[in-house]
C-alpha cells in the first residue's frame, strides 16, 4: 500500500492511498448483507457487530457465557485475519438483550483481552439480529 506523509501543525500524518480493505475469515460467520466482517483502513480495522450465530443451524444456541465466548472467538478470528491480536483493540461496543446479564458477560469478556484492556461502550438493546443475548463490534488499531 502506498502511503504519503503530510505534515500539518508541526505534526506529521500519514495517508493511505487506497481506501480500505475487506477482511474475511472463514472462522466467524459470513455476512448476510450488504457489510463486511471487517474493515480495514489504514492502519485501524473495524469489527462488524458480532453475534454467536451458528452457520450450520441459523441458531444462535446457550446461555450468556457460551454466546459471549463464541462471540469473541469470531472477533479474534477477524482481528488476527487482519494480521493483528486482541492487543490491538482499542474499543469495543456491547449490546445486551439484558443488562442483568453484565456480570456473567463480563467475566468471559475480560479473559479475552490483555491489559490495558480496550475502552468499552455496554447498552442494552431491545431486540438483537435473530434473538441472540449479546452482540460486540470492535475498532483495531495496528
Amino acid at each position: 500500500m502506498k502511503r504519503a506523509s503530510v505534515i500539518l501543525a508541526g505534526c506529521l500524518l500519514w495517508t493511505c492511498a487506497s481506501a480500505h480493505e475487506a477482511i474475511v475469515t472463514e472462522y466467524a460467520p459470513p455476512a448476510v448483507g450488504p457489510y463486511s466482517q471487517g474493515i480495514l483502513a489504514g492502519d485501524t480495522l473495524h469489527v462488524a457487530g458480532q453475534i454467536a450465530l451458528d452457520v450450520a443451524t441459523g441458531t444462535v444456541p446457550g446461555d450468556i457465557e457460551l454466546q459471549t465466548e463464541r462471540v469473541l472467538q469470531q472477533i479474534r478470528a477477524i482481528v488476527e485475519a487482519s494480521g493483528m491480536t486482541m492487543a490491538n483493540v482499542v474499543a469495543t461496543t456491547v449490546y445486551l438483550a439484558d443488562l442483568d446479564d453484565f456480570s456473567r458477560m463480563n467475566t468471559v469478556y475480560a479473559q479475552h483481552f490483555p491489559d490495558p484492556a480496550p475502552a468499552r461502550s455496554t447498552v442494552e438493546a431491545a431486540r438483537l439480529p435473530r434473538d441472540a443475548l449479546i452482540e460486540i463490534s470492535a475498532v483495531a488499531i495496528r
